[in-house]
């Protein structure tokens, strides 16, 4: 995860360096995205199959694989040849990232014990956890980007990998499912309603965030904070690092304190269920404020910018509990046998929330500027609480 909020901001500035308009800096991200999709759908079914340790192997050898690919990228090339070249990188990237979260999370609905809460407790743990790394990650890509270059960077993090799957190898516990040949792909398509419709809230709820967190917010930042000089541009890259770092850290903050925030240990999994669509209910109140101030305003000034750093540090923190409360109701509803097949598809639901985010975040910025990304995630979280609202407790 480190590696993969790394890439990320790599990628991101680097290519804007380069001057590639809004748009494009989108597709670099699409294929990313539509590899979450496809490998979400079909790793539970490789899970069931051939075992959980398998596919966490297999996501970090890719991973590594991707990185050092990607620094085989020349800048003599086109545009266009860039661009398919870093789609194709990224999209591997993306497989290997959902193979590995895909087969931690299952884990935790096998081995953590189920009474007094600790399951939402655990789950909360590990995604709160996961993202702060992540968090640090975006530091760490545009830090290294500022200070060795995009290509020592990318090596360095496949060489940290290698040294991580190796140790893994060698001290990996026994206990994980090791799969079952009968496991047929359509078993997939799960037929619980609550399960379908958490699905569709969360491709909503993450499209939501996509939609300004991919392009539009780092691309107003790099053009309020850069003067244009290499010492600018420097400082701009270090100062969006910073802030996409704290915003994903305090988010994954928030996601492990989620349980305490709910008072889970003490609450009903139907109370839990009617606290999922008060808090996505109360999500939309952020974006749409901060519509209203980015079209009241004469262009960005130091109030705006000031007022988007704090709405946003309010979404992540409300945005948090909505994702941690997501993240313990799809293992609630599913069972042991289906875990794997189940977690798969509520993740492919959220990879395409993030394709439809990523698209939607360049088309907007590039169409309506940050107004438009900030009001569209308004639209797509209104549509992720009427989801929530179909939910049976």
């Amino acid at each position: 995860m480190l590696t993969d909020g790394a890439l990320r901001m790599l990628v991101l500035l680097h290519f804007n360096t380069l001057g590639f308009s809004p748009v494009q800096l989108a597709y670099l991200f699409v294929l990313y995205e539509i590899a979450g999709v496809v490998t979400n759908l079909s790793a539970g079914w490789i899970a069931a199959r051939f075992g959980l340790t398998s596919t966490l192997y297999a996501g970090l050898a890719i991973q590594i694989a991707a990185l050092v690919a990607l620094a085989q990228l020349d800048p003599s090339w086109s545009v266009t040849a860039s661009v398919v070249f870093v789609m194709a990188v990224q999209g591997a990237s993306g497989v290997a990232k959902d193979l590995a979260k895909m087969s931690s999370k299952s884990a935790v609905k096998v081995l953590a014990p189920e009474e007094g809460g600790s399951l939402f407790r655990w789950v909360a743990v590990l995604t709160g956890s996961k993202n702060a790394v992540k968090g640090f990650g975006f530091l760490v890509g545009a830090g290294s980007l500022a200070l060795f270059g995009f290509v020592p960077s990318v090596l360095g993090m496949a060489a940290m990998l290698a040294v991580i799957l190796v140790a893994i190898l060698w001290k990996m516990p026994a206990g994980l499912p090791q799969g079952r040949k009968d496991a047929k792909f359509k078993e997939v398509f799960s037929k619980n309603r609550n399960i379908n419709w958490l699905s569709a809230a969360r491709l909503f709820l993450f499209g939501a965030r996509d939609v300004w967190f991919v392009v539009g917010i780092p691309i107003y930042f790099y053009s309020v904070l850069s003067d244009g000089t290499p010492e600018g541009q420097r400082a701009a890259f270090f100062m969006i690092g910073i802030f996409m770092a704290i915003w994903v850290i305090l988010y994954g903050a928030v996601q492990a304190s989620a349980p305490k925030v709910l008072r889970a240990d003490k609450r009903s999994r139907g109370d839990l269920v009617s606290a999922s669509s008060f808090w996505v209910g109360i999500l939309i109140i952020a974006p749409l404020v901060l519509t209203a101030a980015v079209l009241l305003t004469d262009g960005p000034s130091t109030g705006l910018t000031t007022l988007i750093v704090f709405g946003l540090l309010v979404f992540g923190a409300i945005f948090a509990v909505n994702s941690a409360l997501h993240s313990y109701l799809i293992l609630a509803f599913t069972d042991k046998e289906r875990v794997t097949m189940d977690v798969g598809f509520y993740y492919m639901a959220n990879a395409a929330g993030r394709l439809v985010g990523t698209v939607a975040s360049g088309l907007s910025y590039q169409i309506g500027g940050l107004a438009l990304c900030l009001a569209t995630a308004a639209a797509m979280i209104a549509a992720s609480w009427l989801c929530i609202r179909r939910l049976e407790p």
